[in-house]
């Protein structure tokens, strides 16, 4: 899951990005509602964390504006704020779900993984094509119940074709689920993970589309 994190605690940011990269998310961060903005309008998010107090506002006013443009991004509130009024609003809003600080990072992770799995995330639990299936809880590619050993990056790859199995995915597209908005990006790196996969799902599984990008191919 590529994951947005607007917060201004340098610390506790650093904190958020290498345990939550560690838990198999791609984290990105911002510290101020105007970022956020520039952020998520480069490119799609799987959920947003996010603080109420920040230098320029409050979290509220951005998960208004989200919600006011029918973005529906899940949202997870994260602040020091723990009254129920404040709870009340930010669900009342358009939050998807509420963590108080302090809290523990093992269950921020199991919090965003239940996100990703609610229908309004556009993702099934356990995607299957073509006799592979793919365990997003843990992060597992399976065939026949044997795992499929796959890099972090080969599985978001995987995991995008599998979303929208007979969808052709741009190569913007995919670099968007192995890059930060502010990561420089590879010029082959798409390509070299497609061959990656192939190698390990057989060569057809993944059909290039000149001149479009990649789908998977159809079942026999």
């Amino acid at each position: 899951m590529r994951i947005l994190i607007v917060e201004d605690d340098a610390v506790l940011l650093d904190g958020l990005q290498v345990g939550l990269r560690l838990a198999g998310f791609s984290p990105e961060s911002v510290a101020t509602i105007d970022d956020a903005r520039g952020a998520l309008a480069a490119g799609r998010f799987d959920a947003l964390v996010l603080d109420l107090m920040l230098p320029d506002g409050s979290g509220l006013d951005l998960l208004a504006e989200l919600r006011a443009a029918r973005d529906p991004v899940p949202v997870l509130l994260l602040t020091a704020r723990d009254r129920p009024a404040d709870k009340v609003r930010g669900l009342d809003l358009g939050a998807d779900d509420y963590l108080g600080k302090p809290f523990e990072l093992t269950e921020l992770a199991a919090r965003l993984r239940a996100l990703g799995r609610r229908p309004a995330a556009m993702t099934e639990t356990q995607p299957a094509w073509n006799g592979v299936t793919l365990d997003l809880a843990c992060m597992l590619a399976l065939r026949g119940g044997t795992p499929i050993q796959l890099s972090p990056r080969e599985f978001s790859v995987l995991r995008a074709l599998m979303a929208r199995p007979r969808a052709i995915l741009s190569k913007n597209q995919l670099e968007e689920q192995l890059y930060g908005w502010q990561e420089e990006i590879d010029s082959n790196a798409v390509e070299v993970h497609v061959h990656k996969l192939r190698a390990k799902l057989g060569h057809g599984f993944i059909e290039t589309v000149r001149g479009a990008g990649y789908r998977l191919a159809e079942p026999q």
